[in-house]
């Protein structure tokens, strides 16, 4: 066979070129395929068949171009026609016209993708402030390096770092970076200071190293500025290693001068006071805040918490004044006590008693203020009081972002959603890299129903700490909450899976929703091979896994498995409800397993119970979740007016947690009042504006 030959003739018979223009076709239609038949509801196996049906004709086309060839008499077989007289040289030209007309469509469909349809980056999630933009008075004071031989020295370290870092904060005239944010960049060796200081929005950055051998400490400080990369100041300290509390105050002060920033007497004191003069409580102390911070987000905080406790009671047991140890210790009891861990009087009490030792030492301490406001706020719900004692915090620790956080979240509990965004906006300014104050502020928009603020505040939080997969989450149920299109949810969800092991277990909730929006009976059976055994638990529900199972038996017509679920889970939710009689989200899910064993009476007694432990004149933030409740266990047990009516009402309410167009088009837990023209106006009236895009 003459190779030669045989090339020229498949080109003469245009087959290179039939290859190339059915390859640009064939990706054009699966475009079309993969991007718009989701839209029309076309099945995927639909698509599936389209790709199928473009490779079986690859070499079909190319074995028709080869074998024949259109005349004006029609087709016929290359073979049969005078070569003199063949189109093939006339049909080129049109077929080059082809390919070039559909590599134009090529390159257009992947500018608009990548313009339109591109992923963000983490540093492009980050918004960045110009050099020149940045405030002259502004300083993030960077982890020192510990350059001990002993790495339990790491922890000294990080608590000279520390202290200058509070004392700095307590300065108005200052902007300085929250800790959170700032411990983000602990490794040195791969530090670039002029994009740290462009991250966190300072115009100055503050590094230092510090060793200690025996009884001697040197610490380094510099400070650098981000404008200029100059190092506008620097130092070394050789001392005792008992006069470190010294050096920290020293250092915070000659920043201070450099930075030209006005100290008031009360402020320069304060820079000045040691937290305590036991280098080993202060040790504990700066552990304790280490796993606190770090705790607030995993799965299995209580632990995290619960050894925090330890090492706290021991940094207070060593030094009975340690001021900031004994705020801390009320903190974590609090945050044991709100999240369903402990919510006990007990726990409270612990709290109140460590807050009050606090304020015996110090009563006009800010960090006294603070907890005392946190105490009226979690404790006993006293929202002013609350407000009363962060307005003075915030007079002595003016960079605290804990405390605008707090505000903010005070805010919409009152309905104020304006003022908590602002506060939240204000707290992130402070705490850039805080994956839960990020968190937080999406949270609040995605309330508001204002979707892409939160998806652009969850794409931010995501940027931060990719591992943690709740914010990835969220921006994913921003689409099905939105436009009721849960397929982005699904791919989140599969990807989640796969990253790590035992991941599952630790969003077996969210599979298991995903799955019941979608009616898929296996998927929600896998949801719950893969959920824990004592259930799901959060901020906003207790969730033994037998109501998961009573759920989806429900959902799929077994009344009889139904049934002994909900029995199960009553026994559980029931001596919750005994030791714990003011746990609203106890009650609120007692209601909603009798209304799924048909106890109509106990139902809305304890749904309404819910709603009068927590109303939504009293929070306004989470009341919508005890309302929408009861709503479900009216529509359960047939009381399908008083169902209706309190859906009408969370429709005219930033509720956009518990009642959004997506939850109201695939729950099936409002199966019941699907079809009623009221119904269907509510779901109206949360539809998305733009109708064309709305998922049926």
């Amino acid at each position: 066979m003459n190779t030669k030959k045989f090339l020229t003739e498949l080109k003469r018979r245009n087959v290179y070129k039939v290859a190339i223009a059915y390859a640009i076709v064939a990706w054009l239609l699966m475009q079309v395929a993969t991007q718009v038949f989701p839209f029309l509801e076309i099945p995927n196996w639909a698509i599936r068949l389209v790709i199928m049906l473009i490779v079986i004709g690859f070499p079909i086309a190319l074995v028709i171009a080869w074998a024949f060839e259109l005349t004006p008499e029609g087709l016929k077989r290359t073979e049969d026609i005078v070569v003199s007289k063949s189109m093939t040289y006339k049909s080129a030209p049109k077929l080059d016209s082809v390919i070039s007309g559909g590599l134009l469509a090529v390159v257009a469909i992947l500018i608009f993708q990548r313009v339109h349809l591109k992923v963000p980056t983490p540093t492009s999630l980050i918004p960045k402030k110009s050099i020149a933009e940045l405030p002259a008075k502004s300083i993030a004071v960077l982890p020192f390096q510990n350059l001990s031989k002993d790495e339990e020295n790491a922890f000294f370290a990080d608590g000279v770092q520390d202290q200058i870092l509070t004392a700095l904060a307590k300065v108005a005239d200052l902007k300085v970076i929250s800790r959170t944010s700032v411990m983000q960049y602990k490794n040195t060796s791969t530090r670039n200071l002029r994009d740290i200081a462009q991250q966190l929005g300072v115009a100055h950055v503050l590094e230092g190293s510090v060793q200690r051998a025996g009884g001697k400490v040197r610490v380094n400080a510099q400070l650098i500025n981000a404008r200029s990369d100059a190092h506008e100041w620097a130092e070394n300290y050789d001392r005792p290693v008992d006069d470190v509390f010294a050096i920290q105050s020293e250092i915070a002060k000659a920043i201070a001068d450099q930075l030209q920033a006005q100290i008031s007497p009360h402020e320069k004191a304060a820079m000045s006071q040691a937290p305590t003069n036991d280098l080993e409580a202060n040790k504990l102390y700066v552990q304790a805040k280490e796993l606190e911070s770090s705790s607030f987000f995993e799965p299995n905080e209580k632990q995290g918490w619960l050894e925090v406790v330890r090492l706290l009671n021991e940094a207070v047991t060593r030094d009975p004044h340690f001021l900031l140890a004994y705020c801390l210790l009320g903190k974590v009891h609090l945050e044991l006590y709100w999240f369903g861990d402990d919510h006990t009087s007990t726990r409270r009490e612990l709290a109140h008693s460590v807050i009050q030792n606090a304020s015996r030492l110090q009563p006009d301490a800010g960090e006294v203020h603070l907890m005392l406001a946190l105490y009226a706020y979690i404790g006993l719900l006293d929202y002013q009081r609350a407000r009363e004692e962060l307005d003075l915090a915030r007079r002595a620790l003016p960079n605290d972002a804990d405390i605008y956080t707090y505000i903010a979240a005070i805010d919409r509990r009152q309905g104020r959603w304006s003022e908590a965004t602002r506060n939240f906006e204000r707290a992130v300014e402070l705490d850039p890299r805080n994956y839960g104050v990020v968190w937080e502020a999406a949270r609040t928009y995605q309330t508001m129903r204002s979707y892409p603020d939160s998806s652009r505040l969850y794409a931010r939080a995501s940027a931060i700490s990719p591992r943690q997969f709740s914010a990835r989450i969220e921006l994913a149920l921003n689409q099905l909450f939105e436009r009721a299109d849960v397929r982005p949810l699904r791919a989140e969800l599969s990807k989640i899976s796969t990253e790590e092991a035992g991941i599952a277990e630790k969003i077996a909730d969210y599979l298991f929703d995903c799955a019941l929006w979608e009616r898929d009976s296996e998927a929600t059976n896998h949801a719950l091979t893969v959920m824990p055994p004592q259930g799901m638990q959060d901020s906003d529900t207790l969730s033994p896994r037998e109501w998961y199972a009573g759920l989806a038996a429900r959902t799929f017509g077994d009344a009889a498995a139904a049934h002994s679920a909900f029995m199960a889970a009553r026994v559980i939710v029931e001596k919750v409800v005994r030791e714990q009689p003011d746990y609203v989200r106890a009650w609120t899910r007692l209601g909603l397993i009798d209304a799924g064993l048909g106890r109509k009476e106990d139902a809305v007694r304890e749904g309404r119970r819910a709603c009068e432990l927590r109303p939504m004149s009293k929070d306004a933030f989470e009341g919508p979740t005890y309302v929408m409740n009861l709503a479900i266990i009216y529509a359960w047990t047939g009381e399908k007016d008083l169902a209706l009516e309190q859906l009408a009402i969370l429709g005219q309410l930033p509720a956009g947690l518990v009642l959004t167009y997506g939850q109201l088009k695939l729950d099936p837990q409002l199966d019941a009042l699907r079809g009623d023209p009221r119904f269907e106006k509510i779901v109206g009236s949360l539809a998305p504006k733009d109708s064309s895009t709305q998922a049926r």
